[in-house]
This record gives C-alpha cells, structure tokens and sequence, in this order.
C-alpha cells in the first residue's frame, strides 16, 4: 500500500492561510496575556464580554438591518443616482454612498462597468469616497458608543467627502490627473467574501418575505453579518480592555489630546496605518477618548481610516491608474483633516 500520509499534510502557510484575521489575532492577545500578564487576562475577557452585552441590541438590530436591505434589493436604488446632469451625479453619489448598506469589495464590479460606459469620473469618486465612512449598521454601532452627536457628523462628513472630491474632479476633469482614468485591464469582479455579483442589478422588493429565494438571502446576511460583526467588536473590546490598563491616558493625552492642529493632523496620519475595521474601530476610538484623546482628533482617526483602510483603498487601486489613486488618498487625507478641525471647534 502506498503511503498517502504526506498527501493529507499541510505547510504552515497553507493553515495559517485559513486562519481568520481577527480571530487569530484575538487568540493572540488571549495568549499574550496569559503569558506576561496573566492577573489581567480575566478582568479584560469580562470587560469584553460586558461591553458586548451592552451594545447587544444595537448589533441585533444593525444585523436585521442590513439583512433586510439586502434581502428586499435596495441596492439598486444607488444605480439610478449616475443618471442624468454630472452635477447631479455627483450630489445624489455623495448622499447615497454615506447610507448604501455595502462593503467596499461589493463596489468594485459595479464601478468598474460604470467607468467602462464613460460615466464621469467624478460621481464615481464621490461615491468611493462616501461610501466606506459610513452605512446604516455602522451608524447604528457609531451611534451606541460615541453618541448621536458623533454619528450623525460622521454621516455628514461622508456626503462632504463625497461633494468635495466628486466637484473637484469635475473641476479638474480634462488636466492629466483625471485623463484616461481606468486600468489596462480592470477586474470586472470582486472574487472575494462578498461573491461576484453585481449587488445594483435587479428590483427592489420591499416585502421580500413572499419570495422564498430573498428569506433565504435574508437568513443568510443575517447570520454572516452577525459573525462578521460579532468577531471584529470581540477584538476591538479585547483591544480596548487592554489599551486602558496598558497605554498610559497621560500619553494618549499628551499625543492626541488638547486642543490646536496637530493631534487632529496627527489622528488623520495615523488613520490609515492602525485602522483595523470600520466597526473595531468604534470600541478603540471610544477608549481613546476616555483616555484623554481629542474630539477632533477622533472625527479625523476615523474619517481618515475609513477612507484609506485596506479594503477601501484596494477598491480604487484595483480599477484605477495611480495617479487617480493618489488623488483619492489625497482628498481623503484633506477631508478628514477638515472634519476634525470642523467637529473640533463645533464641540
């Protein structure tokens, strides 16, 4: 007999690589703990677990939510908003980027035939950059943590980045930044969690419980939506139990705290970098601010992550020349920069 026991083994790379990213890292922090702080480890697990319990209600109704969008096919109300006048375009782009219930990776195959048809350029940008700062769930988990006040200005610098970069470009349309904006070869999907279909084809109906195929859809975004969040507030809860008995508040304070430019300059330029995910990054953020961070300091962080984080960024760069993707980053750094001096003085 043939020993087949060499088939059945696996390098390391190929485990590691079906490792969830935020699972393996809130394994790591339990394991870290245990070894070089362990009278700290169950005091952090409770406070996880208590922070979780407390926003419970607000991830069940976000999960419902964007279950109940995506069942009913609400995303083909965002294709009617590139119809008509560009700078009609570009407003109802803003506007429906800020609420449309999608992650960054679902954009790609629906922006990618929008500029192969020789839609403007600049509704497409007021869309990217709307889009990933905030949508119905995340206003919900914003909302639950850093208050109403919080959220509803996010939501508002989401339309402004959208308006700011999409008349911008439209203003700069025909110089060499914005000329032959596209790719050779642009992919025409995703290929990744979110699958390759075009979420903006099809009719939205509101009463999806008749159909069997939509309850099904709806199940299923329920329940992916539910581990999607339910892992990534895990670690950012983890995180923040951590970050409040470990970072001193005096060094929070004295970096990203008080009042002038830099710690909004310096939250915009850390955005990017320590972004983990748009809903992780609500819990972090609110320990930051109990431990001495600015308002404005925070507005910017989160802004600035939103737009520049992993998933949003490779949207762009996957369709788009570098120059279009510099201008992107551009206008994101600008943007939050703004937003938090704005909250800032308002607050």
């Amino acid at each position: 007999m043939t020993d087949s026991t060499h088939n059945h083994l696996q390098s390391p790379k190929g485990i590691f690589s079906r490792i969830d990213a935020a699972w393996g890292a809130f394994a790591a922090t339990l394991v870290a703990l245990a070894i070089f702080a362990p009278a700290e480890l169950i005091p952090s697990i409770k406070s996880m677990f208590g922070n979780l319990a407390s926003t419970g209600i607000f991830i069940a109704f976000a999960v419902l939510l964007i279950a109940y969008l995506r069942a009913t096919g609400a995303e083909a109300i965002v294709g009617r908003a590139f119809q008509g006048r560009e700078g009609r375009m570009i407003v109802m782009a803003a506007m429906l980027g800020g609420l449309a219930p999608f992650c960054s990776c679902e954009v790609i195959p629906f922006i990618a035939a929008l500029l192969a048809m020789g839609t403007p350029l600049s509704a497409v940008m007021a869309f990217w950059l709307s889009s990933p700062i905030m949508d119905p769930p995340m206003f919900v988990i914003t909302s639950s943590a850093l208050g109403i006040d919080f959220a509803i200005a996010k939501t508002v610098a989401a339309v402004g980045f959208g308006l700011f970069g999409g008349f911008s470009v439209k203003l700069l349309g025909n110089s060499a930044l914005f000329a032959n904006p596209l790719r050779a070869a642009s992919p025409a999907a995703c290929g990744s969690c979110c699958g390759n279909e075009n979420p903006f084809d099809g009719e939205t109906v509101w009463k999806f419980w008749r159909d069997s195929d939509r309850v099904q859809t709806f199940i299923a975004t329920a329940r992916d939506n539910a581990f999607f969040l339910l892992k990534w507030l895990a670690l950012a809860y983890l995180l923040e139990a951590v970050m409040i008995r470990f970072v001193p508040a005096s060094w929070i304070a004295g970096t990203l705290g008080g009042d002038g430019l830099q710690p909004i300059l310096l939250g915009a330029l850390l955005g990017g970098p320590a972004y983990l995910n748009g809903y992780a990054a609500v819990p972090l953020v609110q320990g930051m601010l109990e431990q001495g961070m600015s308002v404005g300091a925070a507005m910017s962080f989160m802004l600035a992550g939103s737009v520049t984080c992993i998933p949003a960024a490779v949207a762009v760069w996957a369709l788009v020349k570098p120059r279009v993707f510099a201008a992107y980053i551009g206008f994101a750094f600008v943007g939050s920069l703004t937003a938090g001096v704005i909250w800032s003085a308002l607050s």
